[in-house]
């Protein structure tokens, strides 16, 4: 799986377990360590580690696709998952406000969202 789908992939799992302000950044021009990123936040520890489970277990036996690192399990507030070209961060509001992720790499472009085609209804009579 390319790059970019797996990063899109990631913040649908994300959104699965109602992460909040879910944004996808192509750092592809801007890091040699990586393509995306994907910053996802949480409420809570647990919703954090529902998150986490979802993504790590979805990739796993759907796609065979395990991280090559992760951080930040148990009681943290901010969770890593590392899948080379794609890196996921999971955080508590005031974790990601304090460490502005989405500021220090504002030179990335965020992936929008697929637009979704509209449906047309017609008249019934």
């Amino acid at each position: 799986m390319d790059s970019k789908k797996l990063a899109l992939l990631c913040r649908d799992l994300a959104e699965n377990k109602k992460a909040e302000d879910v944004v996808v950044l192509d750092v592809r021009k801007l890091s040699d360590v990586t393509d995306f990123f994907v910053i996802a936040s949480a409420t809570n520890e647990p919703q954090l580690r529902a998150i986490e489970n979802e993504l790590l277990d979805t990739l796993q036996k759907e796609h065979q696709i395990a991280p090559h690192a992760t951080d930040g399990h148990g009681q943290s507030s901010w969770i890593v998952a590392d899948f080379f070209d794609v890196i996921v961060h999971l955080m508590r509001p005031e974790v990601r406000e304090r460490y502005d992720l989405e500021g220090l790499w504002s030179d990335a472009p965020r992936v929008p969202r697929p637009r979704r085609p509209r449906t047309t209804s017609l008249p019934i009579g």
